[in-house]
C-alpha cells in the first residue's frame, strides 16, 4: 500500500513539475554517457536535487519580482497566468538540464532560453526600457534564485551545505551564470549576499509584483484537493523572505507562528515530496 502512494504520489509530482514527457526526459538528462557539468555529489547537485526546491522557487520567484524592470518583462510576455504548469516545467527543464544533464544538452538549453529572451523587450510602467537579455537583469534573476535555493535548503534541505561546500555551489552556479553571458557573478557566499545588497536601492512593490505574489500564493490554477499542501510550501517560501521584502509585497509578518506551524508543516511536505520523488530501488524479479 505504501509502495503504491509513493509511486502515485510521485507521479503527480513529475507529471506537474517535469510534464507528460517525464520518462523520456529523464532517460535524455539522468542515462547519457556524456559528462554534464558538474560531478555526481557536487554541491549544486544536492542542492537542485533536493525537495526544498519546491520552496526556494516560489521563494526566488517573489524575490525577482521586486525588481520593476525584471517585473515589466514577467507581467508583459509570461504566460505565468495562462499556463503557469508550463512556466514551471520549463524552469524545471532548464535547472534539471544545466545541473544534472550532459553537457550538449546544457548548452542546447541556454541558447534555447537566451532565443526566447531576444523578444522579451519593452517598456516598464514607470518608463524605463527593459530587454530580459540584459546583464544586469539577469544577475539580478540569477542572484534571487541562488540567495533562495540556498536559504531553502539551509532550512529544508536533507543534505545541507557546510564550510567551503558553500561557497563551492554558488561558484558552481556562477557556471551557468557565464554561459548565459553574466559577467562576473558571484563565487562565494558573501559575494553573493554583497550583489543581492547592491540591488537594494532598485527594488521595490509594484502593482504588478503584488498581483504575481497573489497569484501565486492565493490563486494556484491546482485542484482543491493539493491546495492546502502547496498552501505549507507557499507559507515556507514566505517565511523564508527578509522582512523588508514582505513590506513591499505586503505580505505578514507573524514570526511565533512561523516559528511554531510553518517550518514544522514545511518539513513535514519535504519529507513527503523527497519520499515520493527519490529513485526507488530496482527489485530483481519486478
Amino acid at each position: 500500500m505504501a509502495t503504491d502512494l509513493r509511486t502515485w504520489l510521485g507521479d503527480q509530482v513529475r507529471g506537474r513539475v517535469v510534464g507528460p514527457d517525464a520518462a523520456r526526459r529523464r532517460v535524455e538528462l539522468f542515462e547519457s554517457d556524456e559528462p554534464g557539468w558538474f560531478e555526481p555529489g557536487s554541491p549544486i547537485r544536492r542542492v537542485h536535487g533536493d525537495a526544498s526546491m519546491f520552496i526556494g522557487g516560489l521563494r526566488a520567484l517573489l524575490l525577482q519580482s521586486l525588481h520593476p524592470l525584471a517585473m515589466a518583462g514577467v507581467a508583459d510576455h509570461s504566460d505565468y497566468r495562462h499556463d503557469p504548469w508550463g512556466r514551471l516545467q520549463r524552469t524545471a527543464d532548464f535547472i534539471a538540464a544545466t545541473t544534472f544533464g550532459p553537457a550538449s544538452v546544457a548548452e542546447r538549453s541556454v541558447a534555447a532560453v537566451r532565443a526566447v529572451h531576444e523578444s522579451v523587450t519593452g517598456v516598464a510602467p514607470d518608463g524605463r526600457t527593459y530587454a530580459a537579455n540584459d546583464p544586469h537583469l539577469l544577475l539580478w534573476v540569477h542572484v534571487a534564485e541562488i540567495d533562495s535555493f540556498l536559504a531553502a535548503h539551509d532550512r529544508y534541505g536533507a543534505d545541507r551545505l557546510v564550510g567551503a561546500d558553500r561557497d563551492r555551489y554558488v561558484e558552481e552556479t556562477a557556471r551557468v551564470a557565464e554561459a548565459f553571458g553574466i559577467p562576473d557573478p558571484p563565487r562565494t557566499e558573501r559575494q553573493l549576499g554583497d550583489r543581492l545588497r547592491t540591488f537594494r536601492p532598485e527594488l521595490g512593490g509594484t502593482p504588478a509584483a503584488r498581483r504575481a505574489a497573489r497569484y501565486l500564493l492565493l490563486q494556484p490554477p491546482m485542484p482543491i484537493a493539493v491546495r492546502p499542501a502547496y498552501g505549507v510550501l507557499a507559507a515556507g517560501a514566505v517565511e523564508l523572505l527578509p522582512v523588508w521584502t514582505r513590506r513591499h509585497l505586503r505580505l505578514p509578518w507573524v514570526p511565533a507562528v512561523e516559528a511554531a506551524a510553518v517550518r514544522p508543516a514545511g518539513e513535514a511536505i519535504t519529507r513527503a515530496l523527497r519520499w515520493a520523488t527519490a529513485p526507488r530501488p530496482v527489485v530483481p524479479g519486478e
